[in-house]
């Protein structure tokens, strides 16, 4: 039976915050998402300070200046 192999990129590329969730695209092609409720900062953040992020570690974060949030896809994928 063959097998198909994947090879997992465990790096963000891409991160949108809508109104209640935080959602995280990685290299791989698998999407994160978690409740924005975890993060309060975000959650009270404006849908502009939300917007405003940057990929810090060569994506092994996020960072939103705005808020002074910082966030690890480590993190989200332990909390998944």
């Amino acid at each position: 039976m063959p097998t198909l192999a994947i090879k997992l990129d465990p790096t963000a590329v891409d991160v949108r915050a809508e109104e209640t969730l935080l959602r995280v695209t990685l290299a791989d092609g698998r999407e994160l998402a978690a409740p924005l409720e975890w993060f309060p900062r975000l959650r009270d953040a404006t849908p502009e300070q939300r917007g405003h992020w940057r990929l810090i570690g060569r994506g092994q974060g996020i960072h939103w200046p705005d808020v002074d949030e910082d966030i690890s896809v480590a993190s989200l994928l332990r909390l998944s």
